[in-house]
Order: structure tokens, then sequence, then C-alpha cells
């Protein structure tokens, strides 16, 4: 059963710089992976492109042959692509189970009304694919509340238009120390909580917010966006493998990839990793992380990873072999397997023969 990711946002939230970096990791940690770029824009792409749109149709032929602008040649060109599937699921088959990357244009049309994209990946799943919506928000939206509200309103109804497993992501998290203070911390912004507290600092923005019907009309679209109770976000560092393997785990669980994936049994350390749930990091972890204390862990991190690569220079992984269950002649499945470690409230007896 082939796994995907449907990489969406808009423009400048770092979709291509995220699929380079996720094809990286995931190439680190023994998972195959393919990109394919479905934006007939892009012709420069940093990652190896598997699957490219473009071989198809590109944006300047639409716009030079049917006089259209960038948007809409954009939205013609997914007509196209859903007139045209035989191409992509060929393509795909390829590929055969290999965990794919879609790395979408960043015109918004296409994931909050217009309903091509919507029907191409429908009709990927009827072939099988588990897919996992990724949406990609600049975390530049913090700094503003009335950039925030309508990042909000944005990934809302992708949600509702897309109707798929949905992750949610402000990226360039490392950034955020870098700009003016946050009136809340993090976790105020990623869990998307009462928004009402927010309207004070929206008011101070522009004179114009301070009036009664600008007022209403934010209360209104406040309780809107809590009412659904759906938006939530990640956070990522494109660069810092500790928060993609977060946020990989987050996705691996979303869409089913951690109850049955293709990874065999001999697996890294980083393979082990991405199912520990020590892993899995706590809001208040990434406030700590990357707003209050980032220089100090930023020096950690970078003096753990100069061990690293010692350790690697010199041959030693750091890692022992446990003792193996010795043969004592009988017929028994669990000869040369590592005892289990731990007491796992299970009493095993041996009869003898």
């Amino acid at each position: 059963m082939p796994f995907a990711q449907l990489v969406l946002g808009s423009p400048g939230s770092g979709k291509s710089t995220y699929c380079d970096g996720m094809h990286q990791f995931m190439s680190a940690i023994g998972r195959e992976c393919s990109v394919v770029n479905l934006d007939p824009a892009n012709d420069k792409t940093n990652y190896p492109c598997a699957l490219d749109i473009r071989d198809l149709i590109t944006l300047e032929e639409i716009m030079k042959d049917d006089q259209l602008g960038p948007n809409g040649g954009i939205l013609y060109a997914f007509e196209e692509l859903e007139h045209n599937m035989e191409w992509l699921e060929n393509g795909l088959k390829e590929l055969e189970d290999s965990y794919i990357l879609f790395d979408c244009p960043g015109q918004v049309e296409l994931y909050t009304h217009h309903n091509s994209l919507r029907n191409i990946f429908f009709k990927l799943q009827k072939m099988g694919y588990r897919l996992v919506a990724v949406h990609l928000s600049d975390s530049f939206c913090l700094t503003q509340p009335s950039l925030y509200i309508s990042n909000l309103l944005l990934t809302l109804r992708a949600m509702l238009q897309m109707d798929l497993p949905h992750i949610n992501v402000l990226t360039k998290i490392d950034k955020v120390s870098s700009y003016d203070p946050l009136p809340f911390n993090l976790e105020y912004y990623t869990e998307v909580q009462d928004l009402s507290y927010l309207m004070t600092y929206l008011e101070q923005e522009s004179p114009a917010m301070r009036s009664d019907k600008f007022r209403r009309l934010n209360e209104a679209v406040a309780n809107l966006v809590e009412n659904f109770a759906l938006v939530r976000f990640e956070v990522l560092a494109v660069e810092n493998k500790k928060s993609m393997m977060h946020l990989l785990r987050v996705i691996d669980r979303a869409g089913g990839y951690v109850f049955g994936g293709a990874e065999g049994a001999n697996d890294t350390v980083w393979q082990v990793a991405m199912r520990n749930e020590a892993s899995m990091m706590d809001v208040l972890d990434i406030q700590e992380r990357w707003v209050d204390q980032k220089e100090a862990y930023d020096a950690s991190e970078e003096k753990e990873w100069e061990e690293e690569q010692r350790n690697r220079m010199d041959g030693d992984t750091g890692t022992t072999t446990p003792d193996l269950i010795p043969d004592d002649g009988d017929d028994d499945e669990f000869d040369g397997m590592p005892p289990p470690t731990g007491d796992s409230g299970v009493k095993v007896i041996r009869r003898s023969r």
C-alpha cells in the first residue's frame, strides 16, 4: 500500500524546501522516497524530481496559447491533468511502493474552492494511496493578529475542501525569536486557544479595527474558527532533524504508516526513534527550544552533532548488541533472539519434556 503527502501552502511558505528536506531526511532513515512536482511553473527544483507535470504541460505554453494569466493558467493546467489522469497513474506505477511527496503550486484557489486538485487525489485514493495533506504556513503570520486570523480561515477552508487527513504546519519556526516578541507563547498559537484574547491586539493594528463594525466582524470570524474546532498546528524548522523527526511521526500516525510501513526488520537507530513516543516534543518544549532558550539549544545540538560525527569517523556508533537467548538444543522459536527488557507483567514458565 503506497503512502503519500500532499504538500500545500501559500507562496513563500516553504513547500519546495520542505519537499527537499523531507526527501533527504527519509533517505537518511532508510525510507524510499520520491518527489512529484505538480507545479507547472516550477522549472527549477532542488530535489530529484521523479515525475514532473511540466513533461505533460507547462505554464508558459498555456499563457501563450490560451492567453491566460498565471493564476488562470495554473487552474487550467490542473483541469488538463484531471482529464489526463492516465499520465499521472502510469508515472506513479513506475515508482511502485515508494513514499511520494506531491509538491503543489501555491495558488490557494486550488485547495480552497477549485475542485480539480481534490478530484485528482480522490482518484489516487481509489488506486490505493494513503494520503495526508500537509498544509504549510509561514510562522511570520504569528507577528500580526490579522495575519494569524486570516491564516486560520485559509487553513480551515483547505481542511474542509480537501477532506483528507490534514496536518497544519508553521514553518520557519527558527526565525520566530528574531521577530518582535509575541504577546503569547507558542502553545496559544499552535493549539488555537481562546481567540478573544487577540481582539485587543487586533484593534491596536489599525484605527479602522476599533470601530464596532469591525469588532463584531472579528468576533464572528474568531467564533467561526473556534466552533469548528479543527485547526491546530505543528511547528517545523526544516534544517533541524529532531524537528523533522517529530513532524514525520505525526504525519505517519495520521496516514497510518506507523501501523504498517514498508520498512524492513533491520531498523536503523533513526527508524526505531521514529516509533518511540519519547521523541514526541510537546509545545512547551518547542516554546523553550525556539524562543526562550534558542541559542543554548543550538549550541547543545551543535555539540551533539560534532560528537556524533567523531564517533562515526572512529567507527563507534555508541550502541551495544544485547546478549542473545542461548540455544539449549530444544526446538525453541526464541533461541538466538534478544531477551526482553524490563518487567512486561507476563510470567513465562518452561515445561520440561
